[in-house]
């Protein structure tokens, strides 16, 4: 299993979101230096968000990225904003390692052209959820998409990499949504759990029902997880 530690990006600094409220925002400081510390503390794999990008739709913290990709030689997915094959190009000439696919993969055509042209290696999704049901352009529009259902479609058209956030868990460190992940787990695709993380015992109770990886964001930032340890234990 992989750990990917998280920088969610907002006005230029890495912060965290509370059940991705806007207005409930904890501003942890330069994205650069939060960069370093978990690539010092053994990360191999960070895990950036572009959180103005997601709700307008374009790419707004490029700068912050950029001076993680010139500063510090670790691998480096991002998401927030993608909406174009012209971004995804942009963003993976810059030196990024993966892209991530949110609002946008709900056009499966978008989603095959960029499978196609890139491979599935390159390009991961985003599935957002409350209840199970997709959620979309920064958390603020629900749809009546089910999770599941969506992701076999997203399987059948070559997609092999999703990461799955249950909303009502992200910041709120009260643990992962074990049962629902698990029904994304049992769809055969490499699943990295996202949202709730608290404790290692999330991190085992995510590699027990088979995740392919976890994010960890305010579990990390605040030290209820040492990431460094976690690393250790948890990562193949």
């Amino acid at each position: 299993m992989k750990l990917y530690p998280a920088i969610d990006l907002h006005n230029g600094k890495a912060v965290r979101l509370y059940k991705g409220d806007y207005n409930q925002v904890t501003d942890y400081g330069n994205p650069l230096e939060v960069a370093k510390r978990w690539k010092a503390m053994g990360a191999s794999f960070l895990h950036l968000v572009d959180l103005d990008g997601a709700k307008a739709g374009n790419s707004l913290n490029l700068n912050a990225v950029k001076e993680i990709i010139d500063n510090v030689d670790i691998n480096l997915e991002l998401g927030g904003g993608i909406r174009t094959i012209e971004q995804i190009d942009e963003l993976l000439k810059m030196g990024l390692n993966r892209v991530i696919i949110g609002s946008k993969a709900l056009d499966l055509d978008f989603v095959k052209e960029a499978i196609d042209k890139y491979g599935s290696d390159k390009i991961v999704i985003g599935i957002d959820s409350r209840n199970m049901l997709i959620s979309t352009h920064g958390w603020l529009d629900m749809t009546d998409i089910n999770a599941v259902d969506f992701a076999n479609k997203l399987k059948s058209i070559g997609v092999k990499n999703i990461i799955f956030t249950d909303i009502s868990k992200d910041g709120t460190l009260e643990g992962i949504n074990v049962k629902e992940t698990k029904l994304m787990v049992d769809t055969g695709l490499n699943i990295i759990a996202s949202g709730g993380a608290k404790s290692l015992d999330d991190i085992k109770n995510a590699k027990e029902i088979g995740c392919f990886g976890i994010i960890l964001g305010k579990s990390i930032y605040n030290g209820d997880i040492n990431l460094e340890i976690a690393i250790k234990e948890f990562e193949d």
